[in-house]
């Protein structure tokens, strides 16, 4: 059954801490880069919400460190089968100035990378624009239209598939447990 939900996303984005406001359960947070390790199951109603180690670059470990995370990650999601669909994590207050940086470079950013192969598997991810909070009020939607003209996106489209929030703060917990929840449902009654 298709019941899991990995939260994937650079390191302290807010993936472990997203699931912590979720399910109540006390996960290990932390400032630092790397404090999730391996892939922790908390379950969430009638699915298992997979806190996935955060992939990028992570100041302290070595390149090829990151680069046996990230296989990891990538390896979990294209081999497991009870999947659901995705949820990743962005910090929306940087999400631009990195993608531009990188795209500058020649390089496709690893966030929006990531994106594309969520949807390449068909996992349909659900993107949480995390730290809303640090963005000014007057300043937000013309932010999120950036993030989703960044991943392509339709912009009559990214109140669904872009979701603001803060981990921190608790904005648009309420909402964000009503879309993840209406998803999961769908993929339940789909089988």
């Amino acid at each position: 059954m298709k019941n899991k939900v990995p939260f994937v996303g650079r390191s302290n984005v807010g993936k472990s801490s997203t699931i912590k406001a979720l399910t109540g359960m006390n996960l290990r947070v932390g400032k630092r880069p790397g404090v999730t390790r391996q892939c922790k199951e908390v379950p969430y109603g009638r699915s298992t919400l997979l806190d996935m180690p955060g992939f990028g670059f992570m100041a302290g470990l070595s390149t090829s460190r990151q680069e046996e995370i990230k296989k990891f990650v990538v390896q979990f999601l294209e081999n497991s089968n009870d999947l659901a669909f995705a949820v990743q994590v962005i910090d929306i207050k940087s999400f631009a100035s990195i993608s531009d940086r990188w795209i500058s470079r020649g390089y496709e950013p690893v966030d929006i990378e990531m994106y594309h192969f969520l949807k390449e598997l068909d996992l349909n991810p659900l993107l949480l624009a995390n730290k809303i909070d640090k963005i000014p009020l007057g300043k937000r939607d013309g932010v999120l239209d950036r993030v989703a003209d960044l991943l392509g996106v339709d912009e009559s489209l990214h109140n669904f598939e872009i979701i603001p929030y803060s981990a921190k703060t608790g904005e648009s917990i309420s909402y964000l447990k009503k879309v993840l929840n209406l998803k999961i449902n769908q993929n339940i009654n789909q089988i």
